[in-house]
């Protein structure tokens, strides 16, 4: 089909051409219902019926920038015309890897000085896996294999990421048991502080982590990997004291700390790094998804200077991909970096996450409401059955995302008995309001049987 073709297909075509050939992450084949989006605008979308949307997801808590920055394309056509593509292996790269690695490190947490490429964060946590075990290998541990996670965390599909993914719904049976040598540890929930047997939260859980420790060995174990926030339990945040307590039982026993900023990374949540703010101190970063806004796939994963020289040593660091280093990718991701930090992007966006969470205060009056919780501009509601026992509730059909994409225009994203807001940092106030006025209006909609009424 060419591209002249494709422009008179109409929107059931699309729609049905997508039915035929395509398969969806996380879609059950019986859902027929499909949204072909054709073009996008700041933080508006529009699909091939012509309906109008406003973007709450930022996709998969991707674009910052908004979309449909002429900018961008530019700047990747120019790339494109100069050097579309060579390869990174061995010792070729290209000049906008090495400028963009200049900046990263100039924008990353003190200690953090070497990058390596890849093309999303699956690849990357992958990475840093590997270069954790690696690292240890080398210097002169090559016992220290296991890596600690958290119970809810998402850190990819591919079979490190997944093994050390919490999220119990990407466990399918027929994948396997995944790569040997991890842990779940319990995660940070302050709204299910009974989970905790009446202990401070942070107390139970540095405890749980000093005795896991003990059990696996501390000459066992290579890495932590955590997200500052959980954003797969609609933006999770832990207690304060958290992070600064788990990564100082972390570093006495000499486990190296991975930071996952996939989501978190270029100011989602306020900060160029959320780790850094969140007290993590990592010596690993895996970063992705905003780096370049969306506009190409691509990520980074940044070392501190002793494991980036440690990884590179003896025959080389053995893995890599092909577009590492992409030098259109890496071209889009200096464009997206400037326009973050020309248009303040990054500092504005502890305001507007505020100001959304204060115009969702409302809810909490609901008795289906059990918390609405977040940082910056990634907001979650978590919704119950019963406000006491905090029991989780049940949606029927496509539950409050669909709702709020047929009834109101606004595209959120549904998990279980959570709701995730993560839209671009562009986002106006008054989109936030709108916005926000959608959902109070849909929830308020909303009836114990999981239905909505009309």
């Amino acid at each position: 089909m060419t591209m002249q073709t494709a422009r008179t297909l109409s929107a059931s075509d699309f729609a049905d051409l997508d039915r035929k050939h395509l398969v969806h992450p996380c879609l059950d084949s019986s859902v027929t219902d499909r949204v072909v989006m054709m073009r996008g605008q700041g933080s508006t979308l529009w699909d091939a019926n012509g309906n109008e949307y406003l973007d709450g997801s930022g996709g998969l808590s991707v674009v910052t920038v908004g979309h449909g920055r002429q900018e961008l394309a530019d700047i990747a056509a120019a790339q494109m015309k100069d050097l579309a593509y060579f390869t990174s292996f061995w010792q070729f790269s290209n000049d906008k890897a090495v400028i963009l690695a200049e900046r990263l490190v100039d924008l990353a947490p003190e200690g953090i000085s070497k990058v390596f490429y890849t093309n999303g964060g699956s690849e990357g946590v992958e990475t840093a896996i590997k270069a954790a075990r690696l690292h240890h290998f080398r210097s002169g541990e090559p016992q220290r294999k296991w890596i600690l996670s958290r119970e809810f965390s998402y850190h990819g599909v591919a079979y490190g990421g997944l093994t050390a993914t919490g999220a119990e719904y990407y466990h399918h049976p027929s994948f396997g048991s995944g790569i040997a040598d991890v842990h779940h540890l319990t995660a940070p929930y302050p709204f299910h502080s009974e989970r905790y047997d009446g202990q401070p939260i942070t107390d139970y859980l540095v405890a749980e982590l000093e005795d896991t420790i003990t059990r696996i060995g501390a000459e066992n174990i290579a890495a932590m990997i955590g997200e500052s926030i959980i954003s797969h339990k609609a933006g999770l945040v832990p207690p304060a004291d958290y992070w600064p307590r788990m990564r100082a039982v972390l570093r006495r026993h000499g486990i190296l700390m991975i930071a996952d900023e996939v989501v978190t990374g270029f100011g989602r949540t306020g900060s160029w790094f959320a780790s850094e703010v969140a007290g993590m101190e990592p010596d690993i970063i895996v970063t992705a998804k905003a780096i370049t806004s969306g506009y190409v796939p691509f990520g980074a994963v940044l070392m501190r200077d002793d494991i980036g020289d440690s990884v590179a040593s003896e025959e080389g660091f053995a893995h890599g991909f092909t577009y590492n280093g992409h030098p259109v990718a890496c071209a889009v991701a200096l464009g997206t970096l400037d326009i973050l930090e020309n248009e303040s992007l990054v500092t504005d966006t502890t305001r507007k996450g505020e100001l959304f969470r204060t115009q969702l205060a409302p809810l909490l009056e609901n008795p289906l409401v059990g918390d609405v919780r977040g940082i910056g501009l990634s907001t979650g509601i978590e919704f119950v059955s019963d406000p006491v026992a905090k029991s989780p509730f049940t949606f029927q059909g496509g539950g409050l995302t669909d709702v709020l994409r047929e009834d109101y225009g606004v595209i959120g994203r549904g998990v279980g008995t959570l709701s995730i807001f993560t839209p671009p940092l562009v986002i106006t106030d008054d989109e936030i309001i709108r916005m926000t006025d959608a959902v109070n209006s849909a929830v308020g909609r909303l009836r114990p049987d999981g239905t909505f009424r009309g």
